[in-house]
């Protein structure tokens, strides 16, 4: 059922940020980010940070800065005023909590109308949050439960991809109940990719837990460290190609999904791979080239082929979809991202700024694009 909702003058926005995942402090860079950019002539901001134990709570946006200037790696502590959200059909309102004198709680409701998620990882970005956001009945920017889940599933994606027929590389699936019956099964199975091969978390993002194996010898230990992070793992082939990506928006009304020109991720120091710390703790590391140098032929596969990822998912609002482009000539996809990592100096918001929308401005259609999305089923 569509339900649709009057807004307010200047729509007021929940930047929500940090959460319980790994990638905890990668959110809360990801939001100062966007903070900073936003239009607070078109938009009224409430921050709203998610401890990794859980708790939500207001975090002022200079509570945020001081904390990151201190330590850019760092977590949120909880603060005072607690929110929580209404789960009342037709309801908007945050639901602040902060305790009073004499030990009593003292309540507010305050108006939103969108909700913009910045959290990475499981339990913000695997369909949690967006399945709590429906229920509570309000509009948020991104891809919806079952496009957030699948997205964030390696296993799932790969499959989703072959349906659609987009070229996937050989990859072997690890559940945690195969590598406690038959380690040697999983061994051999791994072994016929050929090495080398990258072993993942099939459910983590910012290059936690992988690692580029060589060697048989190193297989078990890169297997435990993947674990660490998630006891489901798929392991890929190394495939021999440049790392590709591409920026995709939803389309307005019922126009097609939108593409930046592709970009090229090149490593420029001692990193085996795209890894976090090339990501995240040395930009030295890794160097985007926006429009990436490729034939006309392939950069228009490429674009192609992000809105087929894009749409195979069911996706809705935004995704970074990355490729190999090999020797050969052939695209194959590695993966998509459905909430990408969105500082200014991202990947994301870099293709889309060389492709003419500046950081702002995304930000800007982001947000209206989640306003015209009815809640409820569409």
């Amino acid at each position: 059922m569509r339900r649709d909702r009057p807004m307010t003058p200047r729509p007021c926005v929940a930047v929500l940020f940090g959460g319980r995942s790994s990638e905890h402090s990668i959110s809360l860079i990801t939001a100062l980010g966007v903070l900073r950019a936003i239009d607070r002539d078109k938009w009224d901001v409430v921050t709203v940070g998610i401890a990794t134990s859980g708790e939500w709570f207001l975090c002022p946006q200079e509570e945020l800065e001081a904390l990151l200037d201190a330590n850019p790696i760092a977590e949120l502590p909880v603060g005072d005023e607690l929110v929580s959200l209404p789960l009342k059909v037709g309801e908007s309102e945050l639901i602040v909590r902060q305790d009073g004198p004499c030990g009593q709680t003292v309540s507010r409701d305050r108006h939103i109308d969108v909700v913009l998620p910045l959290l990475h990882g499981p339990f913000g970005e695997d369909g949690t949050l967006q399945g709590l956001l429906e229920l509570a009945d309000l509009r948020y920017v991104g891809c919806g439960v079952t496009a957030s889940a699948v997205g964030m599933d390696k296993h799932f994606m790969k499959l989703a991809f072959e349906a659609a027929g987009l070229a996937v590389g050989p990859y072997t699936v690890v559940t945690d109940r195969q590598w406690a019956v038959d380690p040697q099964d999983v061994r051999e199975r791994i072994a016929a990719l050929g090495f080398p091969v990258f072993v993942k978390p099939a459910r983590a993002g910012s290059s936690f837990g992988i690692t580029k194996v060589e060697r048989a010898e190193d297989l078990d230990a890169a297997i435990e460290t993947a674990r660490e992070h998630d006891r489901k793992l798929v392991v890929e082939a190394g495939i021999v190609g440049r790392e590709i990506e591409c920026a995709v928006l939803q389309g307005r009304g019922t126009a097609a999904a939108r593409t930046s020109m592709p970009g090229e991720i090149e490593i420029v120091d001692e990193h085996a791979f795209y890894d976090f710390e090339a990501k995240y703790v040395s930009q030295a590391s890794a160097r985007l080239s926006c429009p990436a140098d490729l034939p006309q032929e392939a950069i228009g596969t490429i674009r192609r082929s992000a809105v087929t990822a894009f749409e195979a998912l069911d996706g809705e609002g935004l995704c970074r979809a990355d490729f190999f482009y090999t020797p050969d000539g052939r695209v194959v996809i590695n993966e998509i991202n459905t909430m990408p990592g969105f500082t200014p100096i991202s990947m994301y918001p870099r293709m889309w700024a060389a492709s003419g929308l500046d950081y702002a401005e995304l930000i800007d259609e982001l947000l209206g694009l989640a306003l015209e999305r009815p809640v409820g089923l569409r």
